[in-house]
């Protein structure tokens, strides 16, 4: 079996910098297991399945599997399944996904890049020693999303780029995504990511940790659109802004690696 293969560059404005994802479309589902090891195959983030959508809720169905498990919401994956459909229909100027935990998400093109349209997963204060123990980080606020997202605000960038948590102790805590955050001096908003349960340390940009961080900053900065920047290793900017029940996230993609995944 051959299957389409696109590795995509997300929330990046060249090669070699955002979060890379796969995209692979399927005519059909294959069995969970088989997914699940393309996925480690690939041994990126995530890979993103997508299939078109036979009941017309959307124009696909999306999923989105780590080398480890499937996820609820993946957004760089998601931005660049949009990329891929956009990049190969010119006369399409947005693709729908309808997901199994998310709803149905958006891709439009906007400018030179994107706008997608995620739920908007606002935070709820509540402490979290455990977490703040294994990040070894001194917080300002601590807050918690029901999807297992940690928010923990720091009080500046230069504390987000310092935090070293201990992997181990992160990983134990269970299957979260933790993000440190604060105002920003290179964007309004500087966030860093750390999802060791999932096999990935330090994720490097991450669309649904923004779902949860831009509700809880457009209420702190008291507007409704802001800059973000994701300070990993390869980095990532993303522009937020938060319409109601939803997060729109804009940013590039670049395509790095077309090829085929033959399946046996």
């Amino acid at each position: 079996m051959r299957i389409p293969f696109t590795q995509v560059d997300a929330f990046a404005e060249a090669a070699f910098a955002g979060n890379p994802a796969a995209v692979m479309p399927l005519s059909a589902w294959l069995d969970d297991a088989t997914l699940l090891a393309i996925a480690q195959e690939n041994n990126l983030s995530e890979t993103a399945f997508i299939v078109p959508d036979a009941t017309g809720a959307a124009d696909f169905e999306l999923r989105w599997f780590t080398p480890v498990v499937e996820v609820a919401l993946c957004g760089h994956a998601t931005l660049a399944s949009g990329h891929v459909v956009l990049s190969s229909d010119t006369i399409r100027d947005h693709v729908t996904f309808r997901t199994r935990q998310a709803g149905v998400l958006q891709v439009a093109r906007e400018g030179a890049g994107y706008a997608m349209s995620l739920p908007a997963w606002a935070p709820a204060a509540k402490d979290l020693p455990d977490i703040v123990a294994a990040l070894g980080v001194d917080p300002v606020a601590t807050l918690w999303h029901e999807k297992g997202y940690a928010l923990v605000v720091l009080r500046d960038e230069a504390a987000v780029r310092a935090a070293a948590p201990n992997g181990r102790a992160v990983a134990a805590l269970g299957p979260y995504v933790l993000i440190v955050t604060a105002p920003g001096e290179s964007a309004d908003v500087v966030s860093r990511v750390f999802t060791h349960y999932f096999d990935i340390p330090e994720d490097p940009v991450t669309g649904s940790a923004h779902a949860v961080l831009a509700p809880y900053w457009s209420a702190r900065l008291g507007r409704d659109a802001f800059s973000a920047y994701q300070a990993s290793a390869r980095g990532g900017r993303v522009g937020c802004r938060v319409a109601a029940d939803r997060v729109v996230l804009t940013g590039g993609c670049v395509t790095v690696i077309e090829g085929t995944f033959l399946l046996p």
